[in-house]
């Protein structure tokens, strides 16, 4: 629940933060520069996607903000190609109280580099970016996910591993 509240805070301060003025990209900068300096480092070594890799879409409009699919059967190996299609920004998170710890830290080092913080993805600030996540070395399971900044305004989802 602690991180989940982290979340919120974390979600309000984004939301914020792109209230705008000409002061937001410092912020944001700022707001980057934090997370990285708090990212732990990754406990294994990123998997590469060795099967088929999948798209979801990242949609919010006037009927709610969403993952399309929002909840996806994949193979170990697979990976899933999360595009922003609108209402930005949009992450890819998980919660790390829910994943195994056999899971965790092979899960947050196929995020990449570039993330917010543990098993966060970065934020996608544009229409049209992308982040990938591979499930190389993911064992099967079912793993919730979210995305931080609309996180209150449910959009969340079920990754389930084969």
């Amino acid at each position: 629940m602690r991180f989940i509240g982290s979340a919120l805070v974390a979600s309000a301060f984004v939301l914020g933060a792109c209230g705008g003025g000409e002061k937001a990209p410092a912020a944001d900068s700022a707001a980057a520069s934090a997370a990285s300096a708090a990212a732990p480092t990754a406990a294994g070594t990123a998997a590469p996607i060795t099967g088929t890799t999948h798209e979801v879409k990242m949609v919010g409009d006037a009927t709610g903000y969403r993952y399309e699919p929002a909840n996806i059967t994949v193979k170990a190996g697979d990976g899933i190609k999360f595009i922003v299609v609108s209402m930005v920004p949009h992450n890819v998170a998980f919660d790390p109280a829910v994943i195994p710890a056999d899971v965790k830290g092979q899960l947050d080092a196929n995020m990449g580099p570039e993330k917010m913080g543990e098993l966060s993805s970065k934020l996608l600030l544009n229409i049209g970016d992308s982040f990938t996540l591979s499930l190389g070395n993911i064992k099967p399971g079912s793993y919730p996910y979210f995305c931080t900044p609309h996180l209150p305004m449910n959009m969340k989802g079920v990754i389930t591993v084969q």
